[in-house]
This record gives structure tokens, sequence and C-alpha cells, in this order.
């Protein structure tokens, strides 16, 4: 399981903080969770104290839309955050994606804004009849876009992008459209199992994992058609030396979209990168272009096997399939002549000055004037013999580089003529011995970005500056210019996700490896059992723009929980069992209980679990001493067992001698065999019977990261195993280009597909690498159960959504 976490200590500042946004009416849970970011809690406070919100004036919803609004307006104006305020306590905004909205739209809209339009772009007093619900519903369920009940996610989809309907109610929507696809196509059928979809676009296929319980992906696919993407330019239209190049360009593409993933194999992919597969690979899809995954592979001294393997099975896990898999070193020949080319334009030499010296003639560190080196001027003759000796190997690494002669006065870091060749004396895993020399990121990038005819280059924001430089090279050699275009990256707070510090936690024993579950890698991700799927969802929840995405890591855990929350099933789960034996009954007394996967989702099905004499429960639901706010099991007291056939009532019960610690709990089946009614429990707790014949309980690994020890599974876990996993490798894909490599099932699911929630406890998944469950490879006809040797072994995908609502006890 994956570790807990043990609570720190609360600073004065964040306990103050608590205490103020308790004031509001936040919840204990809601104020620490905003007290969380310094950052968004100091402009909470200012919120709180400009506007006077303390005292009651507004009530547990809207303090919950004004913390919302310290994280979503915290690069907005003071006096632009004050009219969201305003209109949040004056009951023009609801909910969180009003108050999400009036942020956008004061993004684009500067005070004063026309209060009506602004109510109408918020959905500020939106009211629709049933029946115009009803039939704009109908109208859209009967044209030829929906195909039948399976288009069901896409067309709630489509609906709440509209105009019309972005704010209806969403169940009310829901049911509207539930309601238009029985009258068109019939009641709806029984789900058929998980499988694996496929949708071509243009040579390449979009992989995605479906569930009779789970909808598409949930985010929006106008993100490719607004904001940041929505205003890019078309292919064809980036401006380009001479007309030719753009119409060859355009000839060879046939005016399609063309991007591409270009991930350096120096390592293993993390969170932030989702965005940029999600980003490239969902442009090109939507708008049925052609995406290439291209390794740039110009520095054979970082890289390894292993990264290649983990980046191909990373963005297919995720659902995408490259159209082309290619390699920066696929085209050093092409970069070898152009870069000989470029220094017979008189646009490159050969440098020998060390770093230091490249450092002083650039301004040194304290930025002042820039002078070109003594080699600047060298003769053309010069620099091509020298490169040529470069490449012979008769220049140890530091000796000698080519460098672009750019202009050292542009205000611009990235002109002042950058490397584009150095030596290196590392044989390399595709050219193997043939390089001496190996091109920069600079020099290759634009280049093969050409090569490939990539329409748009996209890439993040750290790389506006490279964008000048781009572009000189590419017009300097005189080859197509692609249009490079930046966006915000993705971060977690309190995640790691530099490659440096990540492999220091990993050499120094801190974690397991690249795949440790507490990562943020996107190995450690689907170790863990998040879904593609989800990962996919919160991106496109968040989407593009050329700010930062500095994002809470509560935000990414509820769109997991989302993405779960109807796609698992829920099994009994005891973290810490107390023995409880039943005194009434006989020794060999066994009831089976049909148990329901999913109270809402029947699709799931059901699961039948063993009530037997001896049951256990979790230590935290009894205790010795009892009080009138506590409704769970106590000496005396009666409680229901989720689900199970009768209360219980505690009789007595039995301690360690020596710690005092409560071993087992006598109690009584309050099944009415005495002659008296069962008492009506107040509370329903957790159990997990004990029933060798059927493998109950399923007990966890005690040697697992989690500090819990001895936790227990309701015996429905196996069954659920061995569904769960022969569901997902049902269909294995296959992939247009005969030169990738095969799809294998291995790739795109794993035994992390084994996923559930615990009840009352939290969602977990089976672990891909530690678990043994024998009956996951066997036969269809073999009932599934315990074997000899299993052993099981949870991560913890993500807790439970805390309820505010209830006390807790």
């Amino acid at each position: 399981m994956a570790p807990s976490k043990s609570t720190p200590a609360t600073s004065p500042e964040t306990a103050a903080y608590i205490e103020l946004f308790k004031s509001i009416g936040l919840t204990q849970a809601k104020a620490a969770e905003a007290a969380k970011s310094a950052k968004s809690a100091a402009l909470l406070q200012r919120l709180i104290e400009k506007h006077e919100l303390t005292g009651g004036r507004i009530d547990e919803k809207q303090a919950g839309l004004v913390a919302a609004l310290a994280v979503q307006g915290a690069k907005m104006e003071e006096d632009e955050r004050g009219y969201i305020v305003d209109a949040i306590i004056h009951g023009r905004l609801k909910s969180n994606d009003q108050v999400n909205a009036a942020v956008r739209y004061l993004e684009s809209h500067h005070l004063p804004v026309d209060d009506a339009q602004f109510d109408t772009e918020c959905g500020v007093g939106f009211n629709i009849t049933p029946e115009a619900l009803a039939n704009a519903v109908s109208e859209y369920v009967n044209s030829p876009a929906v195909a039948g009940w399976t288009s069901m996610g896409t067309t709630i989809t489509a609906l709440k992008s509209t105009p019309e309907l972005r704010w209806a109610n969403p169940l009310e929507l829901k049911n509207a459209v539930e309601s238009a696809l029985t009258d068109r196509f019939g009641a709806k059928e029984a789900a058929k199992p998980k499988s694996k979809v496929r949708t071509q676009v243009g040579k390449g296929y979009f992989e995605a994992e479906t569930s009779p319980a789970s909808a598409p992906v949930a985010y929006n696919s106008t993100v490719f058609e607004e904001g940041f993407l929505g205003k890019l330019h078309k292919p064809g239209e980036n401006p380009q030396v001479t007309p030719a190049l753009r119409d060859a360009h355009l000839k060879a593409t046939g005016g399609l979209v063309y991007t591409r993933f270009p991930p350096e194999p120096n390592g293993y992919l993390h969170i932030g990168h989702s965005k940029a597969i999600f980003i490239n690979f969902g442009y090109a899809a939507h708008y049925g272009g052609r995406c290439y995954l291209r390794y740039d592979d110009t520095n054979p001294e970082a890289e390894e096997a292993a990264y290649f393997e983990s980046i191909l099975e990373t963005v297919r896990w995720l659902g995408y399939e490259p159209w082309k898999i290619t390699y920066s070193s696929d085209y050093f020949d092409r970069l070898y002549d152009l870069a000989v080319e470029l220094t017979r334009r008189d646009k490159a030499y050969v440098c020998h000055c060390t770093g230091e010296e490249i450092h002083a003639h650039r301004g040194g560190d304290d930025g002042g004037a820039r002078t070109a080196c003594i080699h600047h001027t060298r003769p053309i003759e010069e620099s091509l013999r020298e490169f040529e000796n470069m490449k012979l190997g008769k220049y140890k690494p530091g000796e000698a580089i080519l460098r672009m002669k750019q202009d050292l006065d542009d205000p611009n870091p990235q002109m002042w003529d950058m490397i584009a060749y150095r030596v290196l004396l590392a044989p390399h895993h595709r050219t193997g011995d043939k390089w001496k020399i190996y091109p920069t990121y600079d020099f290759t990038h634009c280049l093969v970005d050409s090569f490939e005819n990539i329409s748009h280059s996209l890439c993040t924001v750290e790389f506006i500056a490279s964008r000048q430089s781009y572009e000189w090279l590419c017009d300097a050699v005189d080859v197509y210019k692609p249009r490079q275009s930046e966006y915000g990256r993705l971060a977690l707070q309190g995640t790691i996700t530099s490659k440096r510090k990540l492999l220091a936690l990993v050499k120094e024993g801190y974690v397991l490896g690249w795949d440790d579950p507490r990562l943020y890698t996107l190995i450690a991700l689907r170790r863990r059992g998040v879904p593609a799927g989800a990962i996919l969802s919160f991106v496109g929840g968040l989407g593009v723009s050329t700010a930062g995405s500095n994002i809470q890591l509560a935000r990414f855990d509820q769109a997991v929980r989302s993405c779960l929350e109807n796609s698992v099933p829920r099994l009994l789960m005891v973290l810490k069992p107390l023995k409880v034996t039943l005194e009434n009954v006989p020794e060999d007394y066994v009831v089976f209980v049909e148990k329901a996967l999913h109270p809402k989702v029947p699709a799931l099905g059901t699961a039948r679990l063993p009530f037997t004499r001896t049951v256990y429960i979790d230590r935290d639901d009894f205790r010795l001493e009892d009080s009138a706010d506590y409704f769970r099991l106590a000496p005396g007291k009666t409680v229901g067992l989720f689900q199970g056939p009768h209360p219980i009532t505690c009789t007595s019960y039995k301690t360690d001698p020596a710690t005092g610690e409560v071993t087992e709990l006598i109690c009584r089946l309050e099944n009415g065999t005495d002659g008296n009614a069962p008492k009506k429990p107040k509370a329903f707790i957790q159990w997990v019977a004990e029933h060798a014949q059927s493998g109950s309980p399923a007990d966890v690994d005690p040697n697992s990261l989690e500090t819990v020890t001895g936790a227990l599974v309701e015996v429905g876990f196996w069954a659920l195993a061995k569904r769960a996993y022969a569901d997902a490798n049902a269909t294995e894909a296959r992939p247009a280009d005969p030169d990738t490599p095969a799809v294998t099932s291995a790739q795109l699911v794993g035994k992390e597909c084994v996923r559930f929630q615990g009840l009352r406890v939290a969602y977990f998944a089976l672990d891909n690498k530690d678990a043994r469950i024998a009956c996951l490879d066997e036969t269809e006809n073999v009932a599934p159960g315990r074997r000899q040797g299993d052993y099981l072994v949870l991560n913890r995908i993500v807790s439970l959504k805390e309820d505010s609502g209830k006390a807790s006890v």
C-alpha cells in the first residue's frame, strides 16, 4: 500500500488562518485545506478583511466560493476580485463553475463591465423549462452525431458546451439525455465488459480504456478550439523565406496538422509531461492530423534503453499511438551536412574557448559588455577543416565546438553564438562509434522539426527565448521554418519532478525506484493505480494558456476520485482488524450474503460473501467507553453490520494481560432467536468474515509500504480481480506504422487495472510489480479464489473525499 502520512505540526500562522477561515463559515477541513498554500491563504485573508466577511455575513457555500476565488483569482487585480466577491455575496454567483467563468471573463474584459453580459457569460439567473431542455436535447440526440447509448458521455459533453445548455442542471441534463436516447434507441442494454476502443486518426490510433460504468475521458474537446490553442495558425500560415518552401510543406502534409512529442530519453516521464502529451497528440487528433513520437537522442552519455521503452509504453498507456516513432539520430547525416553548409555561408565557426571564457565574452556574472572571441572571424576554410578534425576525433571533449555566428548585440541570450556541435567520445545506442561529434538541442530541434514538416512546434514557455534562434537557423540554411508556440508548464504543488532530484532520491534509497507509488512520475502513478483517463481528464480540465499551472494536489486527487467514483466496485475492507466471536451461533454457522459491488451501478455486479461465527471489524469502530455522540460499537451497545444479515451487540471482551489492549470481542448476533425484537442500530460498520473454504478474508501483505499491517478485504476481491484483469486484456491494439514496435497488452494494462473502493477507507489498486495473484492467469472456467503463494499488495490510489457535514467520532 502507499504510505500513510504523518500529520505535521500546525504552525501558529496556519492555525490563525484556519480560525479566521472558520469564522466566515468554512468547516475545519475546508479551512485547513484553504490554509495549506501560504499565497492563496494570504489572499483569502485580504478578501475577508476588505469585504468584512466575518460575523455570519455569508454562509458556508459562499465561503467556499470566496476560498475558490483566492486560488483561481491570484493574478487578478484587486477591484476585479472585489467585483466577484460582491457577486457572490449578493447571490449572483452560486457555484465554483460560475466563479471560474467569472475569473475567465474578467481576464479578457476590464472593469467596468457590462453587468448583463457578465451575467450571461457566468450563468447568473439562468433558467430553462423542462420542455425547452427536452426539446434541445432531443434535437441533438436525433442528429447523425449520436450513434447510440455508447455516445452518452460525448453527447452530454457536447450539449454542455453549447451556450443555451452551458448552465443547465447536470442531473436534469443527464436525465433528459437518457430519456432522449431511450426514445431513439430503446432501453439501454446491459453493459459489456471493459475493452480497448480504437479510433483512427489519420494513420494513427487513439486508444482509450472504457468500462461499463465510466464515461469517456471527461474533458471538453473545445480546449483545442479555445484560448491559446484556438488562436494557433492554420497549416501553411507560418511565414517562410520563399513561397516555394511553404508550397513544398503543404504538398508533403496535405495541409494536415503535424505535431510531435520530443522527449529526451534520459529519464522517466512525470506528471508535467502528461500535459505535453495531451496537447501534442490531442491537438493533432482533434484536427485529424498526425503526431510523431520523436526521441531527442543527441546526448549518448545520458541515454538508457529503459528510458526509450518506458516513454513509448507511457504514451500508449495514456491512450495515444504515435503516427511514427523517430529519433533525432535518424537525421545525423543531414544535420552534419547542414552544419557544414552553415559554416560555408560564414554563419558558423569552430571555437576553442573554454566554458569560462565563453561566459566572460557573453558579459560574465555582472552582465558587462559582450565581445566576440578570437575565433569568431576565423576563415571559413579553416573552420571547415577544424570541424572535419572534430568529426575525425582529433579533439577531446571541451577542446573544440562549432558555434553558430548569430548576433552578440542582440538582447536575447539565445542569439549569443549558441553551440551547434560538441565532441562526445561516447558510443551511441543507434549509430555506435560512427560519430565523435553530436549536435546540440539548439541546433537539432528546429531542423528536425523542419525535416518532419511539423506545422505546430508546441513547447513550454521556457523556450520562448529559443524561438528567435529556432527561426534564425531555419532561415540561415534555407529550409522550411515551422512555427514554435509556447504554453505554460504544469506543476503540482508539493511534488518533485526534477530528474536530478528524483535520481538522488532513487540512488540514496529514499524511494524504491522511479515507479515508487509515492512519486509523481507517470510510471509511479500508473503503479499506484491512477487511471490514464483520470490524468487526461485532469490535464484537459485545466485548459491551455501561456500562464504556468501550479496546481494544488487536492485538485488532482479530486480528478482521480471523479474518474473512479462510478467506475470501480466497492468492497468491505478492514485496515486494523479486531476479532469478533458471535457467542449465540454454532461453530459451523455460515450464511451467504449477496452484496452489490456498487449501489448506483448495477452493471458492476454482485459479490457473494460468507457470514460466519468469526468476523473482523476495524479496531477504530470499537471503544471501551461509550458516549452520547458515539454510535459505533462499545460494551453493551448494538451496531449494524454493513449489508450483514443482523446487528450485533457487544457482551464482553478479552484483553492482552501485558498491554491491556483489547484482542477479541464477544458479541451476540441479534437474529431474534431469543424472542426479543432486535434493536434498530444507529450506525453500521464494516466487517470481513473468516471462512477458509471461500478464501475469506483476503489479507494484505504486512510488509508493504503501508504502516498499517494485517489489513483484510472481503472475499469478493478474488472474482473482481480476475474479471477486471481479463476484461482489460481482452483487446490488443495494433499500430498503423509497420516499422513501429508492436503494441503489447502489458504496455496498455497491468495488474493495476484491478481497482476498488475500500468502503469508508480509500480507493486501492493491485500493485503491478510485487503482487502475485495466481487466478489472474488461470482460464475463464476456473473459479477465482486464493491460491498457494498468493501475495496481495495494494497501493492506495487516493483517499475518499472527506464529508465535512459528518461529525467525526
